[in-house]
């Protein structure tokens, strides 16, 4: 399996949770050339991992974070956050 195999629809963003258990999962993002996965917060802490692409990591407290293939940066709980994907990008999220 592959995870771009996942996101086949023709959405700028699309998420498939690909692992679940009961104190967490994980979540395949995948966010198209120019698109963005809008400002959010989650309510647990995550780690995002950039497996392929070009992408900018944003919170409200400033941080920008450039992500490229092996990239991660961990989020906050309760930090409104957001991410602009320069190319066809995809990431995993743990939470």
């Amino acid at each position: 399996m592959n995870l771009k195999n996942l996101h086949t629809d023709n959405k700028l963003v699309q998420t498939q949770v690909i692992f679940a258990a009961e104190e967490g999962k994980v979540i395949s993002l995948h966010i198209a050339s120019g698109g963005q996965l809008k400002e959010h917060i989650t309510k647990v802490p995550a780690l995002l991992v950039c497996i392929s692409g070009d992408a900018v990591f944003q919170d409200e407290k400033g941080k920008s974070i450039p992500l490229k293939s092996g990239d991660y940066v961990n989020i906050e709980a309760n930090v409104k956050h957001l991410v602009d994907a320069n190319e066809n990008s995809d990431f995993l999220v743990i939470k």
